[in-house]
């Protein structure tokens, strides 16, 4: 804290009005008062005046003075002693920054401090957070873990330009912080540098210079997990500022702290066992039977020892090649032996024969373990030379755990910020243990570094597929409370993200880790024996071993084995097969896959090295992977197949799950990217981590973010634990199983179309303890002509965040662009009526419409036609004249008939009785002039168009007519007639 600042100008008018009525006062003393400066004028200058501290108490206070100039500062390690206006050294057991103000108690929020916390998010949503705070823990203060903001804020005027700096700790890529300063009018003064980096080690500096005026600092943090309850705090310590206008007095060291020269800046930690109290010059030793640790204000007494107090390893193997279990107190050590009740360390035992080396590594003269050199491997005893035609499997392999490996280091971790170089790991032989710890909520580190990965010869570099590297280890837990056990992989030992956790007692069991990128270099294992506050060990015996460890093509790694590889035709050296080929195990020659298949990544002797693509997909040209051209024919039932094309759906759609509420009201979404298919080498769809500087991202066919809204910082949406759905596209099909992923029709009911759905089926390669077969997706398109939007994409009512299982994640996609491509069969014509001669034909589609684009409905067709009226009338005309030519003929035929049987009746009349004898003829023709009588006689019974056939008869050359000649029957057939008629 600050005392003596600058005074206002009423301290002077003040003074005049005591001198004047105090007269009856007596004389004041030196510890009745102090001094003060006036404000500064337009000069810079300034008075010191004496202010009482208690009115009408005495006086004859000092006259005011001539005070030093606006400007004027002490250093480091100095005060400004008002009464002779001059620069002291601080005293021992105090210390002073100068023109500074430091703050490195935190038993309580300083003077001058605010904490705050707020709503993220924009929206109107009513949330708590009036206990997301920054909190005071003693040495340091912490701030939120939850998902409101927490703002501590600090305002100071500065009288010249100063800095500010302190100390961070700042593990947690899900928390989002930030640090700016703004001047009197809230304009912020260094935007540019308001993001603070991960810490890359356990405390962080950072500095920021301050103008001359009002500057308020603000330290924020917003986390970002929302669903993981682990999250590490951002801590701050050791808060200076320098740049105001003087340091009346120097401040006491606080307790655990001294300073044993004058004028010094700082006061120094009291090593472990030892104390010191508030203004100490030297720190007191503990008592035997006490203890301290470093920086403590006071001793406490040593506990008996127990058997948690040590713990068993093994001896590193000695020039005969011995090794021996032996036992050691947790140093350092604070329980006590002599204490009644206290445990005695258990004697060492037997002397045995060393494990082997790991695998890479021979064992020397001295019964050490050294690294084979390049291109020798060894399975832990001798280094022996790769045949020809093999290349080494370089890597790390760690099984046998006698000392604990170079690149690997333990340590505890209590209340993320003491930093105990205890053991926490130890080697025991076979595998490597947790040891007990000073308290249960300690955390338990393990870590491993590596310089780098580089693929083998014989693996082609712009192999994109090829596995750049995989960790593999194997571990088991044992816990009697809520223990958890940690895998982290990144970039260093403090800047790393969970990719795992185990809670509570986990059976052996092996977990794999596939990396990606050069960048993650550096992995964790780190186990707590219980999250609940205590200082008591109850838990002692909960331990966590690991058993193996392997990590492969490590740079400057060793090799257990050796495998066969393609040589070049000059000389041993292995060189990668040529694209699109593999290389058999066997007999390390280059081989292609069958048609339509690509190439495994890892190629493990257990399984086959070719994969073949799925239904409707098809290899790349580098046999990698399969993939779809976003066309697709599907057979059907009837005679036509259903041709479609995704080509319109093939850009990179992102979309979002309905709202989402934490326990505090802060709303956020589910957020996905996919990409369906497409041409080969397309970029995939992305999903990164922007809470911190160092975005992460993550690329596959799908993938999903947590987004946030946000207005507190220049992203309008923060994206948060990305992770890969779908890396690898296994088929395209309208079945509803394919490869052992389901996607069930009753997700996704239908209700209208009889077309079928089409289903793309995708996996991806990264395991999880939830999902130890990798997490999938299966997306349906589904044909509606009525949606021309390209990013309509739902996720089951049912399971609103697209998963029922938390592994295989479902989406529908309904657009005009899933329908089939139109063909004739999908539509039909409709022929107009012929009207003024002209005939129209019209081709409209069949309904329900279900395809979209591919043929275009035909032009219509216009044609000349013969109205109805013309054919209406010819067709009148026509049939009456056939019907009168019809009634002619049979009229005719009819009288014809008549005729016949007139003369033949009359010839049998005329025949006389003899049977069977016809009469003989009266004449044998006619002749001239004799028709008269035959025709009179016949016309007198005939039609009207019978006789003028008969007058129009013509007669014959010979001057006969052709008719059929008349018998005496016939003449009496007449006379007859005539009598009748008489």
């Amino acid at each position: 804290m600050q005392r003596g600042g600058p005074a206002h100008m009423r301290h002077l008018l003040l003074w005049l009005l005591l001198a004047h009525t105090s007269a009856d006062l007596p004389m004041c003393k030196e510890s009745d008062y102090h001094f003060e400066y006036t404000e500064c004028d337009v000069l810079g200058s300034r008075w010191r005046v004496a202010i009482p501290n208690k009115a009408e108490t005495c006086t004859g206070l000092p006259d005011p003075a001539k005070g030093t100039q606006c400007t004027f500062s002490c250093n480091e390690g100095e005060f400004l002693d008002m009464r002779t206006q001059q620069c002291q050294k601080c005293a021992a057991g105090t210390y002073s920054l100068g023109t500074g103000v430091a703050f490195d108690e935190w038993d309580k929020l300083p003077t001058g401090f605010v904490t705050l916390g707020m709503n993220t998010n924009g929206w109107d949503v009513h949330t708590d957070c009036s206990n997301s705070t920054w909190t005071p823990m003693g040495d340091y203060i912490a701030s939120n873990t939850d998902e409101c903001s927490a703002t501590l804020s600090f305002s100071v005027d500065l009288k010249k330009a100063g800095i500010v700096s302190f100390e961070y700790f700042y593990p947690e890529s899900s928390i989002y912080f930030e640090f700016f300063v703004q001047n009197d009018q809230c304009q912020s003064t260094d935007s540019a540098r308001r993001w603070m980096k991960i810490s890359e080690k356990d405390w962080s500096q950072h500095g920021v210079k301050l103008n001359k005026g009002n500057n308020v600092l603000f330290w924020r943090t917003t986390a970002y997990a929302l669903q993981d309850s682990s999250i590490k705090p951002v801590l701050l310590r050791n808060i200076a500022i320098s740049g105001v206008a003087y340091t009346s007095e120097c401040f006491h060291c606080k307790p655990g702290t001294h300073s044993a020269q004058l004028g010094s800046a700082r006061c120094a930690p009291c090593p472990a066992d030892t104390y010191s109290n508030k203004g100490a010059t030297v720190c007191q030793q503990c008592e035997l039977d006490k203890y301290a640790e470093v920086a403590s204000g006071s001793c406490q007494q040593r506990p008996a020892c127990t058997n948690s107090d040590y713990f068993y390893t093994h001896t590193p193997c000695d020039s005969e090649g011995k090794t021996q279990l032996m036992y050691k107190w947790i140093e350092p050590k604070i329980c006590s032996e002599s204490v009644d009740g206290s445990v005695k360390l258990p004697a060492s035992g037997e002397k045995q024969t060393c494990p082997p080396c790991n695998p890479g590594f021979f064992v020397t003269n001295s019964s050490a373990c050294e690294a084979c050199t390049q291109n020798f491997y060894s399975n832990g005893t001798v280094c022996e030379k790769c045949p020809v035609g093999t290349e080494p499997v370089v890597g790390f392999e760690y099984k046998w755990w006698n000392t604990m490996p170079t690149n690997m280091k333990s340590s505890a971790l209590r209340g993320f910020d003491d930093f105990m170089h205890s053991t926490a790991w130890e080697v025991a032989g076979e595998y490597v243990y947790t040891t007990p710890g000073y308290r249960d909520t300690d955390y338990l580190t393990l870590s491993l570094s590596v310089p780098g990965y580089r693929l083998p010869q014989s693996v082609a570099k712009d192999n994109e597929r090829s596995e750049l590297s995989r960790v593999t280890f194997v571990f088991e837990t044992f816990c009697s409370a809520d223990c958890t056990f940690y895998f982290l992989a990144g970039y260093s030992e403090w800047n790393n993200n969970v990719v795992e956790q185990w809670k509570g007692s986990s059976s052996k069991q092996s977990y794999s880790y596939l990396i990606q990128s050069n960048t993650t270099d550096t992995f964790t294992w780190t186990f707590q024996r219980t999250d609940n506050d205590t200082t008591e060990r109850r838990y002692s015996a909960d331990v966590a071993k690991i058993y193996s460890i392997l990590i492969t093509n490590v740079v400057g790694g060793v090799a257990s084995r050796c495998r066969h590889c393609a040589l070049t035709s000059t000389d041993s050296a292995c060189v990668p097969c040529p694209r699109g080929k593999y290389m058999s195990v066997g007999d390390g020659k280059c081989k292609s896959c069958p048609p339509n298949s690509f190439i495994r990544a890892d190629q493990s002797v257990r399984e086959a090295a070719c994969v073949q693509c799925g239904p409707n997909t098809r290899t790349n040209e580098a046999y990698t992977a399969c993939f779809s051209d976003c066309t697709l024919d599907v057979a059907t039932t009837e005679s036509a197949a259903l041709h479609y094309d995704f080509s319109p759906l093939s850009n990179i759609t992102s979309f979002h799950s309905s709202p989402r509420f934490t326990s505090k009201g802060l709303r956020y979404f589910h957020h996905f990217n996919m990409a369906l298919c497409g041409k080969e080498g397309r970029v995939p769809a992305t999903c990164i981590d922007n809470v911190t500087e160092n975005n992460r991202e993550v690329r596959g066919h799908v993938c999903q973010s947590i987004v946030v809204p946000s207005d507190i910082r220049s992203e309008n949406l923060v994206s948060s634990q990305p992770f890969v759905i779908g890396d690898s596209l296994v088929g395209i099909t309208t079945d509803t199983t394919l490869s052992n992923i389901s996607s069930p029709q009753w997700l996704f009911p239908s209700t209208s179309s009889d077309l079928p759905d089409v289903i793309f089926y995708y996996k991806s390669t990264e395991t999880t303890q939830a999902c130890k077969q990798g997490r999938s997706a299966t997306l349906r398109l589904r044909c509606d002509p009525a949606v021309s939007a390209t990013d309509h994409i739902t996720l089951p009512s049912n399971c609103s965040e697209g998963t029922c299982d938390g592994c295989t994640f479902h989406f529908l996609w309904q657009s005009q662009h899933a329908c089939p491509l139109c063909t004739q069969n999908n539509y039909r014509e409709i022929v107009s009526a012929c009207i003024q001669g002209i005939q129209r034909t019209t081709y409209v589609w069949q309904q329900p419409i279900e395809c979209h684009e591919g043929v275009s409905l035909p032009a219509q067709k216009v044609s000349a036609c013969v109205t109805l009226d013309f054919w209406l009338k010819l067709g009148v005309s026509t049939g009456t004249i056939a019907a009168a030519l019809l009634i002619t003929l049979i009229c005719y035929f009819w009288k014809r008939t008549r005729k016949l049987e007139y003369k033949y009746s009359k010839l049998m009349m005329s025949s006389g009785s003899k049977e069977c004898e016809l009469p003989t003829a009266d004449s044998c023709a006619i002749m001239e002039g004799e028709d008269a009588e035959d025709d009179l006689i016949d016309l007198t019974k005939k039609s009207f168009f019978a006789k003028i056939k008969s007058y129009s008869r013509e007669r014959t050359s010979d001057g006969f007519d052709s008719v059929p000649l008349k018998s005496s029957s016939s003449h009496l057939q007449r006379e007859d007639d005539d009598s009748d008629d008489a």
